[in-house]
């Protein structure tokens, strides 16, 4: 259950922060609110997932991990912001640190 209470709070986080880039550095307050909830829901999401038992350590990593490679690429589609091969390369490069760090903890 942990996984999918971390599964949900990432989502949240990257609508969220697709929201904020939507709400022109909140300047479209129609968007004040989902940006809030998403961001509430997420961290409360993220909690229960440590309530089941998941480290901090594990579960910030694949937040992270996940949050970094999921924005890029949906800010990529959505907005045509840039994504590199050097960005490319510095995700992938944070996606294995984090693998090393779950395969690590077992």
């Amino acid at each position: 259950m942990s996984y999918l209470y971390l599964a949900l709070a990432i989502t949240l986080e990257i609508s969220a922060t697709m929201a904020l880039r939507v709400s022109d550095g909140l300047r479209v307050k129609k968007w004040i609110a989902p940006i809030l909830l998403g961001y509430t829901v997420s961290f409360t999401l993220l909690s229960l997932a440590l309530q089941e038992g998941m480290s901090i350590g594990i579960a910030y990593g694949i937040w992270s991990a996940i949050g970094i490679a999921g924005t890029a690429i949906i800010a990529k589609l959505a907005f045509h912001d840039p994504l590199t091969r050097k960005m490319s390369a510095g995700i992938i490069l944070v996606i294995i640190g984090v693998l090393l760090v779950e395969l690590g903890s077992h």
